[in-house]
């Protein structure tokens, strides 16, 4: 599995004109899951980024987790995570999971970050054409990989 998080001040999710889901302060990610994706990956990713120290404390320094700033969590499905621009222009995108694998496991994600946060986590609609709308606040983006845990 492969995750982008954000530190945002808001984020929101728009399908066919209509918001799904918004959240204040606190994480956009964006997931990516692949064939040989597991519970274990999930599980390893959500206990990594409820710990991510990357909230300012009092004396702004990043030192602070989501639960100790009470933040939100936006979760949101992104095949594309795992393209392959190895060869030619045009991505292959045959790394990514079939839906049979990816939604069970998109599922089982959002509802472990849920159970880690202690509040509900807003999601976009697997496969939809979702726009989605944010404020990086940092900027912090950080990436996490998985199948390479650094």
């Amino acid at each position: 599995m492969r995750v982008v998080i954000q530190r945002v001040s808001h984020a929101s999710v728009t399908i066919e004109g209509v918001c799904k889901s918004a959240i204040k302060e606190g994480f956009m990610i964006l997931v990516g899951i692949e064939e040989a994706d597991t519970q274990e990956d999930a599980d390893w990713l959500c206990k990594k980024i409820i710990g991510l120290r990357v909230f300012d404390d009092e004396n702004g320094v990043m030192n602070k987790s989501i639960l100790e700033v009470d933040g939100n969590i936006l979760v949101i499905s992104q095949f594309t995570l795992h393209a392959s621009t190895k060869k030619g222009n045009r991505p292959s995108y045959i790394r990514a999971a079939k839906h049979d694998v990816a939604i069970p496991l998109y599922n089982y994600f959002c509802r472990e970050l849920s159970l880690g946060l202690g509040k509900e986590v807003g999601t976009g609609e697997f496969g939809a054409d979702m726009k989605v709308e944010l404020l990086n606040n940092g900027p912090v983006t950080i990436c996490m990989d998985t199948k390479n845990k650094e």
